[in-house]
């Protein structure tokens, strides 16, 4: 029979453990505090191979990682991004066209480093374990690449800003990327100014935060359970979540 200690000889020490927490809790997708100031190739080096080991379908690896640090690129990159910005911009209802327009989405010229990762499917050739029948999984393995690397750059003091408002084949051409390789994110890195409390969409009141135990569901789909106290914990953890995003940002 397990032990509180058997379970616990796998667990990370407190602190370890509290700051993947903070990690996880004070991570923003940042689009308007950004600094000039470079990089350290042993910093970038670090969170790269950071999402070199997530986890991937098959073990295929499908990502690489281009690297933007060039003006003339960004400056493409930026032209991209405007020209889709203004398309999505009319697909908008009136009410939420003129907030939309006022959002900052991108911090592409600002950032000192671009990174986009991409998805080769091809990598694992035509047959992959655990993509027979889920053909996407490949695709789901790059975004793991994304996230690893989403939290190594907070953890380093990095912020990170997802660009997703482009037009695939404008984001290939503006970096040469084959026909074949699959664009999953193009990401704005750098040291920031200050990380915010709470997600910038969030407090422009574009959407709320969704409460937790309304998410969760029990043995089916759409069955809840008011009165499990797994609910009453959810509620209990989201509170401490946000106290740790409050205090991140005013440290």
């Amino acid at each position: 029979m397990n032990t509180t200690s058997d379970h616990d000889r796998h667990a990370f020490a407190a602190e370890a453990r509290n700051a993947i927490y903070q990690t996880i809790f004070t991570r923003r997708d940042v689009r308007g505090q950004f600094l000039p100031d470079p990089v350290p190739d042993a910093v970038l080096a670090r969170i790269l191979t950071a999402a070199h080991h997530a986890p991937s379908v098959g073990f295929m690896q499908p990502w690489n990682f281009l690297v933007v640090r060039d003006g003339a690129v960004k400056a493409r990159l930026h032209a991209a991004f405007a020209q889709a910005h203004a398309e999505a911009a009319q697909m908008f209802p009136d009410e939420k066209q003129a907030t939309y327009r006022a959002l900052k989405l991108e911090g592409i010229r600002e950032a000192p480093l671009g990174i986009c990762i991409t998805c080769d499917r091809a990598r694992g050739g035509p047959v992959v374990i655990g993509r027979t029948h889920m053909k996407t999984m490949d695709l789901f393995s790059s975004v793991c690449a994304v996230q690893n690397l989403w939290l190594a750059a907070r953890a380093e003091g990095l912020g990170v800003g997802w660009v997703s408002i482009f037009d695939p084949a404008a984001l290939r051409a503006a970096l040469g990327i084959p026909a074949e390789i699959e664009p999953i994110a193009y990401l704005c890195v750098g040291y920031v100014s200050h990380f915010k409390e709470r997600p910038e969409l969030e407090t422009a009141g574009w959407l709320p935060r969704l409460p937790i135990e309304e998410l969760v569901y029990f043995d089916a789909w759409g069955k809840g359970d008011a009165a499990d106290p797994l609910i009453g914990e959810l509620r209990r953890e989201q509170a401490a979540a946000q106290a740790v995003a409050s205090a991140g940002a005013a440290a």
